[in-house]
């Protein structure tokens, strides 16, 4: 994990929130997505303060609008899970528009998109604020099994490479005049994906014996260590610690 790994989320700045060790920005989020889910569903007013709070973190760490609305694209599929939901649920049913819809369905699709989207949103921050390399130096110093933070450190570097493969794959392919138009064609494709895997196992295999060779006895060398002080901790607290006020108004009020 010494070497820099850049990723297409994250987005390069001097706040204050990037500079936060990794590990206070993981905990934080963590703790808010929990705060979040454990609100009531019916406090719909706690909902849009935690939007605000997130809104707050997004300007200290000068992440545009544009920028995290774009990534929010991502929970579409939930987004579509929650729409059907007023139309298959049982129980008491309520007329909207013309249409029949059950009132568990409607609170159960609006539970699901607040929430959803208020937790893609702050991963979408913390992604935005913090390197790969960092989130993976993070996670180790929040004591994850080792062995789950060198699996996700390999998974992330030969996605790259395994990406970078097919792309230079595809370009051979294309300058060998194919291209692929039908089912007839899939038979390249499919011949393709087995090569992918053949050289993707291969590379696998030689640098699992350049590791052995250097040493590698089922742990990597801790390069750098993270710290935080008492007044960052506070800072990356800030956030869950305000939304649980909020939940307990939620529950209460």
């Amino acid at each position: 994990m010494g070497a820099g790994h850049a990723h297409r989320l994250y987005r390069h700045g001097h706040t204050p929130v990037h500079a936060l060790p990794p590990h206070t920005k993981l905990a934080a989020a963590f703790a808010f997505v929990v705060v979040v889910v454990s609100t009531p569903r019916e406090a719909m007013w706690a909902f849009g303060l935690y939007a605000v709070l997130l809104g707050l973190v997004a300007y200290h760490a000068r992440v545009p609008a544009g920028f995290l609305l774009k990534r929010l694209l991502i929970e579409v599929p939930f987004v579509a899970f929650a729409v059907l939901m007023p139309f298959v649920a049982e129980g008491e049913r309520m007329d909207v528009l013309g249409l029949s819809l059950s009132v568990n369905g409607l609170w159960g699709a609006w539970n699901v998109l607040a929430k959803g989207t208020l937790g893609v949103a702050a991963s979408v921050l913390l992604a935005a604020t913090t390197e790969l390399r960092e989130l993976l130096l993070g996670l180790q110093r929040l004591k994850l099994p080792p062995l789950l933070v060198q699996i996700a450190s390999f998974m992330i570097r030969y996605g790259d490479v395994i990406t970078d493969e097919m792309r230079r794959m595809r370009i051979a392919r294309e300058s060998r005049g194919f291209e692929a138009r039908g089912v007839r064609h899939w038979g390249v494709l499919a011949k393709s994906a087995g090569a992918l895997f053949i050289r993707s196992y291969e590379r696998g295999e030689r640098v699992h014996l350049a590791m052995v060779s250097r040493g590698y006895a089922g742990s990597m060398p801790v390069i750098d260590e993270v710290t935080a002080t008492r007044a960052q901790w506070s800072y990356a607290l800030t956030l869950p610690l305000t939304a649980l006020v909020v939940c307990l108004l939620g529950w209460t009020l």
